[in-house]
Formats: C-alpha cells, structure tokens, sequence
C-alpha cells in the first residue's frame, strides 16, 4: 500500500515514487575508483533502459531539492530545452543551479564514501537488486540542516547572510529551491 503525498507516493519501506516513475532511495557506499564505478552505472542503466542519477546528500537541501532537480530536468527534456546531452547531467545542473557542468558533477558521485539520494527512472526493482551489492539503504534523516549544512548551502547558491536575515533561517530550503527553478528562466 501507498500514501500518495504531493505528487508523490512513499511505499511502506520508505522508497518514494514520484509522479514520473521515478524512485528516490537513500543510499550510502564507497567508490574507488569513479570511472570504472560510474561506466558500471550505465552499464546497468542501458541494459534495463533506465537513467540512474546520484545527489550528493551533503549539497542537497533535503529531498525536496532531488525532486526539483528530477522534475526540471524532465521538464527541460520534454520541451527540448535542455543543456547537456543526458537526463543525468541536466538534473545534476539542476541540481547545482548552473550552467557548468564541471560544477554539476560536484552534486553527484565523488571518490571515497558518498551519502547519496538515487533515484531510477522509470523506477525498476531489478536496477535495485543490482545495485543493492554496491549500496546500502540508509534510514539517516537528511532533512535536518546543521549549522554546517546551512552555511555549506549557502556558498553553494551564493545565499547572502542578508537573505537569511530577512526570510529567516527556516526558509534556507526555499531559497536552495528558487535557485534550482531559477536556472530555467537563466538559460
């Protein structure tokens, strides 16, 4: 059974399934080497036709962000507006709220270990079973914004002290978010 939450649709083991067919699960695992760990990725994402994206967790504002992320780079597709060459890429720019991709490709994937948000699209148990021998589900709660979150955040998106000031530090998030649609008025 499923809750349906705003577009979205958590089943009973946490997993959210967005409207788009998407899955988003929380994840933890160490890379070596990114190469080879990334050519297995598409490897695996080609064989059951599918896109597999990884948000580095510590760049996220929650998962509010990955779906924002997911759901403009959709957009962008669909319209035939995109940036880069592959869905995977246009969410990590999403994501960043850049154009660069070199710095897109810091919200993603990075050697040692990495706490990520993946998320398969069109969602598919067998990419998960997969990938289950690399990655471990994770219940951490990446909701919360420390100090350190916060002020990592904000040099990211380029948020002024004075933005905090005036919006207040609970709407760091919502901030994070109007960069993230922001980058489609800004192509």
């Amino acid at each position: 059974m499923q809750d349906k939450v705003s577009g979205s649709e958590y089943s009973r083991s946490g997993e959210r399934s967005l409207d788009c067919g998407c899955s988003i699960r929380k994840v933890t695992f160490d890379v070596r080497d990114i190469g080879r760990f990334i050519g297995q990725l598409r490897t695996l994402a080609e064989e059951n036709l599918v896109q597999v994206v990884l948000f580095d967790a510590d760049k996220m504002a929650g998962e509010s962000h990955v779906v924002s992320a997911l759901f403009h780079a959709g957009r962008a597709i669909g319209r035939g507006e995109t940036i880069s060459s592959s869905f995977e890429i246009e969410a990590l720019l999403y994501a960043s709220a850049s154009r660069q991709c070199q710095e897109a490709v810091k919200f993603g994937v990075h050697e040692g270990r990495n706490r990520c948000y993946l998320c398969i699209c069109p969602e598919n148990g067998n990419v998960w079973g997969a990938l289950s021998g690399l990655m471990t589900e994770t219940c951490e709660d990446w909701e919360i914004l420390d100090d350190e979150k916060k002020h990592r955040l904000m040099g990211l998106f380029g948020i002024t002290p004075a933005e905090i000031a005036v919006t207040g530090e609970s709407l760091l998030q919502d901030l994070v978010l109007e960069r993230v649609a922001l980058l489609e008025v800004n192509k």
